[in-house]
């Protein structure tokens, strides 16, 4: 086997197990909101996400396309096997910190990331990377995708609230509120998410195997994935899903959000249509923004939900420094990569090393909301919607408070109605006086009244 065989065949392994990551990372995406709600059990809806991203990796290759080649002009510059290897190494490492961590993260961004640092740094000239390609297909439809997913989402949640609203049309007193058949319709919309998860995600590998395939002249350039490509990556992401999303789902039955059937339905639709519609467009989406633009826009649909835009804002800041990091890590891979075949030597064995030393410390660690998270419930904490008892003990202040003021009204009603009796015999006495002055005032001055006055002079 020949060096460039043998580096192909380690950047394609490299690119599975990236995949394999992205699989686990990203599984309580599409799973987070029906077990939260019941609707299915952790396991079977861990099986479910597997096996529908394993049928979604085969439905389309436009995504594909787009990384293989319009991200990296791999027709102008040198774009080796080792440098797409520096960029694959930059996104897994950075991918399992994230994980380890429970840090709001972005497979998606840590893989673009990782491939642009390492051909800035492994060709030593910015015009490896097609800057217009990433605004268009990566960072505009990252800021975009988000905010139109959560505006779809506050409008269904809005409209599902308010077409199952119950109440007795005699005195308008609210009924108990039937929504059982939303719960029944989240194990379609979580399943139609990991569809879409595996058609947009899975793309994402396949076209990085098949960027390195054409920098080897393995492959014609402008071509798509072979069907292998698709098939391997598509086991690739299924078998991360199951193997490793057990370590996210278990933080769900912490109560981190209080999700009901309802706003998880309208959340998961407008996800899974976002992602579909981009993934049909050829845009590199990452699924955990547009899930948790979901989850923020439903829970702004429900009545009495709050928003921490404070937490919010930390998470932003998370996603936004996943894609640099990852060029950082990706970059530093390709610089000692371009010292030769120790430099190779060296990242691989760097690159194992942190890779094991991390599933070590997973192990260890307790896993719980500090250290695994699912980065949609991460974006639930920071929305606040009360709980049923919460509610009931707000009314039940409302209802204090409405008697306190009825009681208050009252008082003043009787106080004014005091004042005014009052004001009205002030009135009287005063009209009283005015007519008995006035009166003996004419008296005085009739004719009758002289006389009897001269009289009494004499």
């Amino acid at each position: 086997m020949d060096h460039l065989t043998f580096m192909v065949v380690l950047v394609i392994a490299l690119a599975l197990f990236f995949d394999f990551t992205n699989g686990f990372h990203d599984t309580a995406n599409a799973m987070a909101t029906p077990i939260a709600t019941g609707a299915i059990k952790p396991k079977t809806a861990v099986a479910l996400a597997a096996i529908l991203n394993l049928v979604g990796a085969f439905l389309s290759t436009e995504v594909a396309k787009t990384i293989s080649g319009g991200i990296i002009n791999e027709k102008q510059f040198a774009i080796t096997p080792a440098i797409i290897f520096a960029g694959l190494m930059g996104a897994v490492l950075w991918n399992l910190f994230t994980w380890l961590l429970g840090l709001p993260s972005s497979s998606s961004h840590a893989l673009f990331g990782g491939l642009i640092g390492a051909a800035i740094v492994g060709t030593w000239n910015f015009g490896a990377v097609n800057f217009l390609v990433v605004l268009s297909k990566v960072i505009f439809p990252a800021l975009l995708a988000p905010a139109v997913a959560g505006l779809v989402a506050y409008v269904c949640t809005k409209l599902a609230y308010g077409i199952t609203r119950r109440s007795d049309p005699d005195s308008g007193d609210k009924l108990t509120q039937k929504r059982g058949g939303f719960r029944r319709g989240q194990v379609f919309s979580s399943s139609l998410v990991a569809l879409a998860h595996g058609t947009n995600d899975a793309q994402k590998t396949m076209g990085v195997i098949t960027l390195v395939l054409i920098a080897s002249n393995l492959q014609e350039s402008g071509t798509g994935p072979h069907i292998w490509v698709i098939t391997a990556c598509a086991l690739a992401i299924a078998g991360g899903t199951y193997a490793g999303g057990w370590r996210i789902i278990r933080t769900l039955g912490s109560g981190l959000t209080d999700v009901k059937p309802a706003q998880g339905f309208a959340a998961e639709t407008s996800t899974a249509a976002a992602i579909l519609a981009s993934s049909h467009l050829g845009f590199a989406l990452s699924t955990t923004h547009v899930a948790s633009g979901s989850v923020v826009g439903s829970g702004l649909g429900r009545k009495g939900s709050t928003v921490r835009w404070g937490a919010i804002g930390k998470i932003s800041l998370g996603w936004l420094f996943t894609l640099p990091a990852a060029a950082v890590v990706g970059g530093l891979a390709a610089l000692l990569i371009r010292t030769g075949v120790l430099g190779l030597v060296i990242v691989t064995v760097l690159g194992i090393g942190a890779i094991l030393f991390m599933f070590f410390l997973s192990q260890r660690e307790t896993v719980d909301h500090n250290n695994a998270i699912s980065d949609v419930d991460a974006v639930g904490e920071a929305l606040h919607i009360p709980s049923r008892k919460e509610r009931d003990r707000l009314a039940a202040k409302a209802r204090a408070a409405a008697k306190l003021a009825d009681k208050a009204a009252k008082r003043a009603a009787e106080t004014a109605a005091i004042r005014a009796q009052a004001q009205a015999a002030v009135d009287q006495a005063d009209t009283a006086v005015l007519k008995a002055m006035t009166k003996a005032a004419q008296a005085a001055e009739s004719p009758k009244g002289k006389k009897q006055t001269s009289k009494k002079g004499k």
